[in-house]
């Protein structure tokens, strides 16, 4: 009766740490660039598991000849849509980035047509064009007022939407590579790949603008340290564990009902924390995403076996 009660649980908390994710990356952003955030949290979360390594609380299983296809795994995510993500935050608000966020799985249904031969059902068509007029809505909605502040919040959508790709296209090829890589040891390349290229940005772009103090100065805010203390730690290691645990015990379908409640949990963050506000267009096209990542999944025709055998027979061919 209670089996399923620790994974439900397991995947009840990603959904809220997820969820306050772009809470702090937003808080945080008032005093450290972007690059400068990102790389913080990415050395914090590199370190953690390479902690992990040396106490053999976990086991990696890399190879010199697995680098090259985990690097291009890496540039998808956590390289590109990192950058996308986190100035999409910045121009827009919490709320919002969480809802647009949550359009990634429709842009994996779309995508996989393409690189993987998928078929989208009829009643997939209909929820991904729910998604994409709500996307629409929410661009238009924009309560920033003047024509600076609608420009840069239409950037923000569009940058967005941007890592909305790129988290789709590293959907497909991590799970190509999930045949013959262990899903730690594609994170624990994106960990280290992102700690090394966005503080080598971070410090080259803050040298460039008298910046550097903030790497130092940045310790003393309590407020700031919370937050890469949570995107770093919270946000990608230990949900990372949570969401490994939650499926080895529920199917990626039940799964994921859990996963959409990311967005709302954003929302209320940012309504309950920040001060939020959405307009009601915003508030419509919100329900349009949601409704149209609920279609998009629950419609789904699963391949999993078929993508894992074809993954094995191009690695076996590399």
């Amino acid at each position: 009766m209670f089996k399923d009660a620790y994974p439900t649980l397991a995947a009840l908390s990603v959904a809220v740490i997820f969820g306050f994710s772009f809470l702090f990356t937003k808080a945080a952003l008032f005093y450290l660039s972007p690059f400068q955030l990102i790389g913080l949290r990415f050395a914090l979360a590199a370190i953690s598991l390479t902690a992990l390594v040396v106490l053999k609380v976990i086991k990696l299983n890399i190879r010199p000849r697995h680098l090259g296809g985990l690097l291009k795994i890496a540039f998808w995510q956590p390289v590109l849509y990192f950058i996308c993500e986190t100035y999409g935050v910045k121009y827009t608000s919490a709320s919002e980035s969480g809802v647009i966020i949550a359009l990634v799985p429709v842009a994996t249904a779309i995508l996989s047509v393409f690189i993987l031969k998928e078929k989208i059902t009829l009643w997939q068509g209909l929820f991904i064009n729910a998604a994409v007029l709500g996307v629409m809505l929410m661009a238009l909605g924009n309560p920033a007022a003047g024509l600076e502040g609608e420009s840069r919040h239409l950037l923000g959508v569009f940058l967005l939407f941007g890592a909305v790709l790129a988290a789709a296209f590293y959907s497909i090829f991590s799970r190509r590579a999930s045949a013959v890589h262990a899903p730690l040891d594609i994170t624990f390349v994106m960990m280290w790949l992102g700690a090394v290229i966005f503080n080598i940005v971070g410090l080259v772009q803050s040298y460039w603008t008298g910046q550097l103090g903030n790497y130092i100065n940045v310790w003393h805010n309590l407020p700031v340290v919370t937050g890469i203390l949570y995107l770093g730690i919270l946000s990608s290691v230990i949900a990372f564990f949570l969401l490994n645990y939650t499926l080895s015990y529920l199917s990626a379908s039940r799964a994921a009902v859990f996963l959409n409640l990311i967005p709302v949990v954003s929302v209320l963050a940012g309504i309950l924390f920040l001060n939020e506000q959405l307009g009601s267009w915003q508030v419509g096209g919100g329900l349009l995403i949601l409704l149209g990542v609920w279609g998009t999944n629950h419609f789904t025709r699963r391949h999993d076996k078929p993508v894992g055998r074809e993954a094995a027979e191009i690695s076996q061919i590399e």
